[in-house]
Parts: structure tokens; C-alpha cells; sequence
């Protein structure tokens, strides 16, 4: 810590020596006097970036003429002409919507932000880095709404309203990531440092990006440079908790027509993390990850290549695989790990290998004045192995190796003018996914295909220029075809017997060998309008029908799913999830104070959800076992985030957010929904032109209360006998609250904008568990941690 602190002085102090007199400075708004964060300020080869308030200093101008340009991704750019004598000159911009704009056509709302009724909420920029040794799931808990399912401590998935995995689709860069998330512990697999803009929108509102997002949709956009120059962009985290890091660096080269490109690529490394009273055996992590693109930029059209690759090696806390029935009774019940040792970088088993392979390429032309078509054809490789403790031959052999490949085709039509947009567009894909037979183990998930075909249509109108509303209608076809083995013993203690019998196509002794094939017609709808009550305010509501078809590991799962430790099992006779969310936001815009405020309804018919039922002895230990089952469900909730400006330096900022789950069929609690959690912000700005600012954010998770009695008996020899102990797997750990600090200041180093930044998480570093981590019932979650940040743009 002391060499990190070095290293901070010493560089403030070489960017000081860097001062120039000639200055430029100022706040970038919307109409509506928000501040922008992230927009990108040019004058020739110097360059500025916005802060969360929108403030901005641009140093080493020299004297003269200088052309100015101030641009931000869906809205029009400022393009400006100063002339600069040495001193400050000060440049307020307010930039407005882009009224036409010839990007990706999917993913680009902005164009139709005056009719589109479409909540969407956007991670700042600085919040992204701010995270970038960590993921997707840690940056998004900053947005209120969208909690963490967590498996240890890299891996990460977003809940948004109590809902996660396959109710929450990822799309990249205009591509559904399909990388099987199907279960609880399988991650996004994509680097955030790749992403120029994430958005969430809650719900079922946005049909265009599919008709199964019941709990809501992400969206991934690479950075997009709009003007012609080059940017680049390096940084590098320090972290004392993993004894590790990051570091990840990009080139940009924008260009108005003509060629464009995209590159970057990021590496991390960390060893064991630690909780306050111990270290987290078997927890480091390893990743290598690059994206790319090129573009071409005609008068009418634009033509693109891109391709990622993401590749991660991620221990799994030796605590949760334990040797015998007695031992996982006492593990759970105790609290304490069963297993600590000393830190080290080495990543044993068990551990997850993932590495995904995504290219695409797409096509936008302009067909006339007021309507374009968009093309695209995308493929995924996605390639997982998790390894278990084994012995013998099979020591270094996965005991899971899964294969999925997935081709799809996507064609997108929008017209607009005047008052209406109209939308619409087809998908299909086609998916393989092999599990190897080298592992020597029958696989979790089997073999199988999957095509899928999907068209929507989409209206929006503008009645008068203070009301709009918006309508969409959505059909999906999808056909299921698998190869699967079943153990005549489980295959009878299911139920199968006699009413799957049909799907049994070989008789291998102990095992059947079965063709499970299931086909599904989905119709998916929205509605929605959008009324502005005054300059300030505005009120949205939507309702909205969406089902989703039950996945592979819902459907098939039979065994033992290596990273979490326990044994899953699905069901052939698992139905598809119908959802019916209603849900209104009122949001008030001004320059002091502003806040937004979501209460929603979600109603679910066959809702899905893992049921602790027991625990099983295997020859490679004792586990609990979860079982997929159904009921009908309710998941009512409030969101709500507020900005209040305390002077010209002070910004407090409060993120509420509560979900009310209950299984309607028993009249219990849901398991594993999120608790009642708080978060205090204060944010102080100093007024210098090194753009330093110190933060303390305060996180409050109350107990969750609400929750349904699931615990088992396990049989645990005593004295020569089996005595049956009751296992606590469903008490929800106490609520914590934790304090975060992060301080940061920026300086010119020759034409490079610099930047350093010191944080610490869990400042007491307070013992606690989080009731969303799989985890939680043999380990406590990590300590404090300190960071040091260092970024250059240049």
C-alpha cells in the first residue's frame, strides 16, 4: 500500500510541472440541463472527456483559431470555431437528441426519444471504469433495481426486479450473447472494458430485442468515436485484496465517412481473495480478451466487421466441495469454512476454463429520406470446462465440457417521420451444443439443437408534443432436439415411467438413452405511452406479455454442477413462463434536484426456481441437491434514484430499490429474492482544473425476512449411528452496511490527459454474507480492498 501511495504522489506531482496557460473550460448538458457524462471535447489532437456533473478542462490549447467539437453518442454534435489568447476561456454546451443518425438501427433509441415510451436507465462511463478489474454484474449494481447473483466472487450475474439468467438477456454490440447462462454460476462472458455504453431497460418494452425478457434486457455498445480523429485509452488497476489486477488499452479512430476502426484488448490477474478472518481458498482468476472492429462510412450506407474474444480461468472456493454427509451438515450449520489455506495465485479444482469466440458482420443503408434497413449476421462459439477434484487418469480431465455454437441472422426495418416511427424485423438461429464424452462423466447438459425464428412490429406515435404512445406485437417459434442419458434408477424416481416412454430410443443396461424434443409458439406483446406533465416532468407506463420457453439446464440438468457444489436436477415436464408486468415511472428533471421513481407489478404463470430438497452422497462427496419446480408467482417492487445538487460542488445521490416476492400457489415467500437495499452517495467536485473530486458512498442490505423454510435432514453417524441433523440452508444471513471511499484527480501529461484514482471498498472491513451468493452458506464474502486507478487518454 505504501509503494501504491508513492506512486500516486509521484505522478500528481509530474503532472503539476505540466500546467499550461491557455485553457479551456465548461458543462456539457442536455435540453433538459442534465449533465452528460462521457462526452468527448476535440481541439486537434487534444482531448477531453465529461465528468458524471459535466464538467470539463481542456489545458495546452495553443494560441489562435482553433476548431472546437463537443459530440455525444444520439446527439448532435457541436461544432465550433474559438479563438484562444492564453487565458480560460469558458464553453457551456447544451446538446440536443440527433434528429437522424445512421447507426446500428436497433440499438439506437435516441432517435426516437420524443415517442419511444421505453425506460432506459445508462451506466455511466466512469462507472464502467471504475470497475474494470472487475464485471458486468458489479457495475450494473450501481443502476437501482439490478441487484448481483453472485457464485464467490468472479462470477457475476445481474438480477434486475428478482429475476436473472435467462430472464435477462446480454446483448453485445447488437448480438444476443449466448454463452450458457443457463445456470446460476455462468457468468456474461464479456469484457466490460470493451463496452463504450451499457443500458438497462426493465421489463418486457423493448420486443425488437426479443419476447422472452421478463425480467428486462442489458445492452452492450462498443465505444463509437463519431468525428475524425483518434483516441486511445489505457488503464491500469491495482487491487490489494486478490494481490492482483487489471490492465486493458484501446485505439479509436473515428471517422465522419469513410474507414472507421476499434481495437482494445484487457488482462487481469488475481490470486486468493480474503475475507476479514480468512483467506478464500481457491478463488483467484485469470483473463485474456480482445475486441476488434472496422467500418466503412458511404453517404447512404455503412458496412461492418467485428470480433471478440473473451477467455477466463476462474477458481471455485475449495470450501464448497466437502468430503461426507457430516461434514456438509457441519460446514453449513457451523459457518466456518471447511477448508483454509494460505494464499496463493494457483488456481486448482475446482475451476471453470471459458472461452467465447463472437464475430459479426452487419449492413445499414439508408433506402430514402425517412426509413432504413439493417442486416446482420452474427456467430458464437462458446467453449466451458469445469473441472472437479479427481484423482487417477481423470486428474487433470474436465468433469464438464460443453461446446455451443450459435449462427443467427437478424434483418431490421425502421420508418420515420413527422409523428410515427415504425419498426420491424425478423431473427433466426440455429444452435449446437455438444458435451464430450471424454470426461468420463454423463454430462450435466446433453447434446442437443435448437433453432429459433422471431418477427416483430412496432408502432410509435406522437398525439401532441406533451403525449405519445407505442405498441409492439411479437412471435417466436423454437424446436428443441436432444440426446440424453438417464440412469433407470433416476429415470424412475422422476416419475418418467409411462409418461415419457416415447422419448426412449436405446436401452444400454443401467442407462436409457432418450430423444426429448419439444417445441414452442410464443406470442409476446407491449404497450406503453409517454406524457410529459410539464417542461420538467414526465410520467411513462407500460404493460407487457412476455414467455420464455424453459432452458437446457431447467429441462435436463442431472447431476453435479461442479462450481456451485451441488447437485441439480430438471424436469421433462417443465412448462414455459408466461409474464405479465405493469409498471409506471415518474421522473423529474431540474438543475438542483431531479429523481425517478419505478413501482412495477410482475405477474408469472410456472415460474422457475431451484428448491433445496436433501443432500446426496456421490463418490466425489456429499452435496445438496436442488430440484427445478414451478408455481405461480408475484414480484411487486419500487425503484427509485434521486440527484440533489448541494451547491456547485456537492452532489448527494440515494438508490433505493424492493422487491415483494411471493409464491402465489403456497402462499409463501420466493426463494432467493433480494432484500430491502439503500445506497447514500456524496459526491464533492473540487473547482480546479485537475477535475478532483473525493466520494463516500454508504450501502445499506437489510435482513431479508421473507423467505420460505426449505432446510432438510441429513443422516450424520454419531457414535456408530446415523443420527438425522437438521441443514439451515434457507436463513438468510444478517443485513450489513458498508462504507466506500474513492478519491481522483487529473493532470496533463505533454498532449495525454491522465488521471489517478484511489478507492477502498468495505473501509472497516466488515465480516458479512450477501443472501444472493450461491456461496453464502460455507464462506463469508471478501474484505476491504484497496485500488489504485490509473488511466490515460490520449
Amino acid at each position: 500500500m505504501r509503494f501504491y501511495l508513492l506512486l500516486l504522489f509521484a505522478i500528481i506531482a509530474t503532472g503539476n510541472s505540466a500546467y499550461s496557460q491557455s485553457t479551456l473550460s465548461g458543462k456539457v448538458t442536455d435540453s433538459k440541463s442534465q449533465p452528460l457524462d462521457g462526452a468527448h471535447i476535440h481541439i486537434g489532437e487534444l482531448h477531453a472527456i465529461s465528468t458524471p456533473l459535466g464538467t470539463y478542462e481542456l489545458h495546452n490549447i495553443p494560441n489562435g483559431q482553433q476548431r472546437v467539437v463537443i459530440s455525444y453518442i444520439g446527439y448532435t454534435t457541436l461544432d465550433t470555431i474559438i479563438h484562444f489568447n492564453g487565458s480560460t476561456v469558458r464553453l457551456n454546451a447544451t446538446l440536443k437528441p440527433a434528429s437522424t443518425q445512421l447507426q446500428e438501427v436497433v440499438l439506437s433509441e435516441s432517435t426516437i426519444v420524443s415517442k419511444s415510451t421505453v425506460v432506459k436507465q445508462d451506466v455511466k462511463l466512469i462507472t464502467l471504469e471504475k470497475y474494470s478489474s472487475g464485471t458486468l454484474g458489479d457495475a450494473l449494481k450501481e443502476i437501482p433495481g439490478v441487484y448481483s447473483l453472485k457464485t464467490g466472487n468472479s462470477i457475476v450475474k445481474p438480477v434486475i426486479n428478482g429475476l436473472h439468467s435467462s430472464r435477462v438477456p446480454v446483448l453485445v454490440n447488437n448480438v444476443r450473447l449466448e454463452d450458457q447462462q443457463w445456470g446460476t454460476e455462468h457468468a456474461p462472458n464479456l469484457d466490460i472494458n470493451s463496452a463504450g455504453k451499457v443500458s438497462v431497460i426493465k421489463g418486457a418494452s423493448a420486443l425488437q430485442y426479443g419476447g422472452d425478457a421478463i425480467g428486462g434486457l442489458i445492452l452492450v455498445e462498443p465505444v463509437s468515436v463519431l468525428k475524425d480523429t483518434l483516441y486511445g485509452r489505457s488503464i491500469l488497476s491495482l487491487n490489494s485484496n486478490g494481490r492482483g489486477g487489471s490492465f486493458t488499452s484501446s485505439l479509436h479512430k473515428g471517422a465522419e465517412k469513410g474507414w472507421a476502426w476499434n481495437a482494445g484488448g484487457t488482462f487481469k490477474y488475481f490470486g486468493d481473495r480474503e475475507a476479514p478472518n480468512y483467506v478464500l481458498s481457491n478463488t483467484g482468476n485469470r483473463e485474456g480478451n480482445f475486441s476488434g472492429d472496422v467500418k466503412y462510412i458511404g453517404d447512404t450506407y455503412d458496412l461492418s466487421a467485428s470480433y471478440s474474444f473473451y477467455n477466463a480461468t476462474i477458481g471455485i472456493a475449495s470450501a464448497t466441495h466437502i468430503g461426507s454427509t457430516a461434514d456438509l451438515a457441519n460446514a453449513i450449520n457451523s459457518g466456518t469454512p471447511y477448508i483454509t489455506n494460505p494464499f496463493t495465485y494457483t488456481i486448482g479444482a475446482p475451476k471453470q476454463e471459458i472461452q467465447h469466440h463472437l464475430g459479426k458482420l452487419n449492413f445499414n443503408t439508408q433506402l430514402n429520406p425517412f426509413s432504413t434497413l439493417s442486416l446482420q449476421y452474427a456467430f458464437q462459439l462458446n467453449r466451458r470446462k469445469e473441472f472437479d477434484i479427481r484423482r487417477g487418469d481423470f486428474k487433470d480431465q474436465a468433469a464438464l465440457d460443453l461446446t455451443l455454437i450459435t449462427n443467427s441472422l437478424q434483418a431490421d426495418w425502421k420508418y420515420e417521420k413527422d409523428n410515427n416511427t415504425l419498426k420491424s424485423g425478423m431473427s433466426f438461429s440455429m444452435q449446437d451444443n455438444e458435451a464430450s464424452p471424454e470426461t468420463g462423466i454423463r454430462p450435466l447438459i446433453p447434446n442437443y439443437t435448437r433453432q429459433d425464428v422471431g418477427a416483430y412490429a412496432i408502432a410509435a406515435h406522437r398525439f401532441s408534443n406533451s403525449f405519445s404512445a407505442e405498441a409492439g406485437l411479437r412471435y417466436d417459434f423454437s424446436h428443441m432436439d436432444a440426446d440424453k442419458f438417464y440412469q433407470k434408477s433416476r429415470w424412475t424416481s422422476l416419475g418418467y415411467e409411462g409418461e415419457f416412454d416415447n422419448f426412449i430410443v436405446a436401452d444400454y443396461g443401467s442407462q436409457w438413452l432418450t430423444n426429448p424434443k419439444f417445441t414452442f409458439h410464443n406470442i409476446s406483446a407491449s404497450l406503453g405511452v409517454k406524457k410529459m406533465l410539464s417542461p420538467n416532468w414526465e410520467l411513462f407506463a407500460n404493460a407487457g406479455l412476455a414467455m420464455r420457453n424453459p432452458n437446457p439446464s431447467e429441462l435436463f440438468s442431472d447431476g453435479l454442477h461442479h462450481s456451485n457444489g451441488t447437485i441439480e436436477l430438471g424436469s421433462l415436464r417443465t412448462k414455459k413462463e408466461e409474464s405479465y408486468k405493469l409498471s409506471t415511472t415518474l421522473v423529474k428533471h431540474g438543475n438542483t434536484f431531479s429523481f425517478e421513481v419505478t413501482p412495477y407489478a410482475n405477474f408469472i404463470s410456472n415460474f422457475i426456481f431451484l428448491k433445496p430438497t436433501g443432500a446426496e452422497y456421490t463418490i466425489r462427496g456429499s452435496f445438496p441437491v436442488y430440484n427445478y419446480v414451478q408455481a405461480d408467482a408475484l414480484l411487486t417492487g419500487i425503484d427509485f434514484h434521486s440527484d440533489l445538487y448541494l451547491g456547485e460542488h456537492l452532489k448527494h445521490s440515494l438508490n433505493l430499490a424492493y422487491v415483494y416476492g411471493t409464491n402465489r400457489d403456497t402462499d409463501e415467500p420466493l426463494i432467493d429474492m433480494p432484500p430491502l437495499n439503500i445506497t447514500n452517495t456524496i459526491r464533492y467536485s473540487f473547482n480546479d482544473r485537475h477535475n478532483s473530486f473525493a466520494e463516500l458512498r454508504s450501502e445499506a442490505v437489510f435482513t431479508q425476512n421473507r423467505y420460505p423454510d426449505y432446510n432438510f435432514y441429513a443422516d450424520v453417524p454419531q457414535n456408530g449411528e446415523l443420527v438425522p441433523v437438521l441443514v439451515d440452508v434457507s436463513t438468510p444471513p444478517p443485513g450489513y452496511h458498508l462504507l466506500h471511499f474513492s478519491t481522483g484527480t487529473e493532470f496533463d501529461l505533454g498532449k495525454t490527459k491522465a488521471s489517478v484514482n484511489l478507492s477502498v471498498n468495505n473501509i472497516f472491513n466488515t465480516t458479512y454474507r450477501d443472501y444472493l451468493n450461491r456461496q453464502r452458506l460455507y464462506t463469508d464474502e471478501a474484505g476491504r480492498n484497496f485500488m489504485l486507478q490509473i488511466k490515460l487518454n490520449y
